[in-house]
């Protein structure tokens, strides 16, 4: 930081001599030292999953979620601050009952996600405030479908058919990359997101985590729910021989 200028950093609201804004970045490190959470859209429906990393083992198992359901068809995923996070929830719920009680409709995923989005971006704007330091991953089944998008701490939107933020999203992103998305079904992809989450998992650092599953699609009613407890044994299962598989494939090549 030195090399170009000290001081810039103090405010949100101020670039330094290159363009950059600190306090943005520094946002958007908090996001990457959080727990890995993807997104995945098939042709049926949405899937969320996150690495909820458990720093002591004292807390109870199901506390501090990082899936959160904001309308009976729309959830949000998220990496970062926690308590950041649940203010941008809280947004976002009182955003799709405006919309719901005005229009009489559920909330389109791409209002929802772009009102979000520009609530985060105000707040690199001034700089009696900070920028919220949390990436959000939208989830909906709306009249266009399955819909996902991803909005970073600065305020930036896009839709996706498969996303990552935190630790090991370079990972994540890979290993998504090698899904045929269009032609998987929302019970498959719920595996395949469990596999992911425990193949970007590092185990030497964060030795304990917590799988969180949620999905929207025909088989959930079309409302975004939690994976029922059945098929999420079942893909933590699937995960966990994949992993042991790649295990035993790294010792062979040595």
């Amino acid at each position: 930081m030195s090399s170009i200028g000290t001081g810039y950093d103090l405010s949100a609201s101020q670039f330094s001599p290159d363009g950059r804004v600190f306090q943005v970045e520094y946002a958007q490190k908090a996001v990457e030292n959080s727990g890995t959470a993807i997104g995945l859209r098939c042709k049926d429906g949405v899937v969320l999953a996150v690495e909820k990393i458990i720093t002591s083992k004292l807390f109870e198992p199901g506390a501090n979620k990082r899936i959160f359901t904001v309308d009976t068809h729309a959830g949000i995923a998220c990496a970062g601050l926690l308590a950041d996070v649940r203010a941008i929830v809280e947004v976002a719920s009182i955003e799709s009952s405006n919309y719901r009680a005005e229009y009489g409709v559920p909330i389109p995923c791409k209002f929802l996600a772009e009102r979000v989005s520009s609530y985060l971006h105000a707040y690199t704007l001034y700089s009696a405030v900070r920028p919220y330091g949390c990436s959000i991953i939208t989830s909906a089944y709306d009249n266009d479908g399955p819909q996902l998008f991803m909005t970073d701490p600065a305020g930036m939107c896009h839709g996706y058919y498969g996303c990552a933020v935190g630790k090991a999203k370079q990972n994540a992103k890979t290993e998504i990359e090698k899904l045929k998305l269009k032609d998987l079904t929302c019970r498959e992809l719920v595996k395949e997101a469990a596999k992911i989450i425990y193949l970007v998992h590092d185990e030497v650092k964060d030795r304990h985590f917590e799988l969180e599953l949620s999905w929207v699609c025909e088989e959930s009613g079309f409302k975004h729910q939690l994976v029922p407890k059945d098929l999420y044994q079942e893909a933590e299962q699937y995960a966990k021989a994949a992993l042991e598989e790649d295990s035993s494939d790294e010792d062979e090549e040595m």
